[in-house]
């Protein structure tokens, strides 16, 4: 894991080794390791391109995914094969979206507990920056072995009830890893998601690569990014519930 976590320069010279003890002084290393508040707050939109990955078992399924994001907590996912594509998208207040590989090719809206999960793929800066205004909970509880990695580990209780435990690297102090706990329609889950290739776009370090399953379980879900473009325009139809779905 450790041997993937930069692609292109060693971030040890951005952030001095030292034995970070509190949340605050965890927060804003991994603030600064990522490329400072201010190179954060100056995207203002992020458009991705790449492919998703399932496999288990015997089979193996490759799709195209698009990733929109925007300020104002917009989002748009969207996964394409063989002429059909699957889109979540949220607009900042309400979640809908397609799903043809169910037989459904009409928009439908998303319920208050679907959404959650969009919720938290919107925030563009992710949930440890200005955590306080933003209502949630962050708890340093020490050091954890991930992979032979002593990783520091934070809990982060969203202002929407799930729980995110994230792994910060002890050297340059970059997520390598977040396991995510929910509960939706009374049924608890838990998610492990593996982090990697960081690459910087516009100032800012970015995992190009990912891999996610329930814990215990192999990764079965694996996210390759190509392309990554900041500050790009972006039609805000993309997030509305479509009106001719009205």
């Amino acid at each position: 894991m450790r041997r993937i976590l930069l692609t292109a320069l060693a971030l040890s010279a951005l952030v001095p080794p030292a034995n970070a003890a509190t949340v605050d002084e965890l927060v804003a290393r991994n603030i600064e390791a990522r490329g400072g508040i201010e190179a954060i707050r100056a995207i203002q939109s992020l458009k991705s391109t790449g492919r998703m990955n399932f496999s288990g078992g015997d089979f193996s399924v490759d799709l195209g995914m698009t990733m929109y994001n925007e300020r104002g907590n917009k989002m748009r996912a969207e996964a394409s094969i063989q002429g059909l594509t699957q889109v979540q998208a949220y607009d900042g207040k309400e979640g809908w979206m397609i799903n043809p590989f169910q037989g459904r090719r009409d928009p439908e809206r998303m319920s208050a507990e679907d959404v959650k999960g969009l919720e938290i793929q919107a925030d563009i800066d992710g949930p440890l920056v200005d955590w306080r205004e933003k209502g949630h909970e962050v708890d340093y509880l020490g050091t954890e072995d991930v992979d032979g990695t002593m990783a520091h580990k934070l809990k982060v209780t969203l202002k929407n009830g799930d729980i995110q435990y994230r792994y910060l690297d002890p050297d340059y102090f970059l997520e390598i890893l977040v396991v995510s706990q929910m509960k939706r329609r009374g049924v608890e889950s838990e998610m492990v998601t593996e982090l990697g290739n960081y690459e910087k776009v516009a100032g800012v370090y970015i995992p190009f690569a990912q891999e996610s399953g329930p814990k215990g379980r192999p990764r079965g879900q694996k996210i390759i990014l190509e392309k990554v473009e900041a500050n790009v325009e972006i039609d805000d139809a993309l997030y509305a519930f479509p009106q001719t779905a009205q």
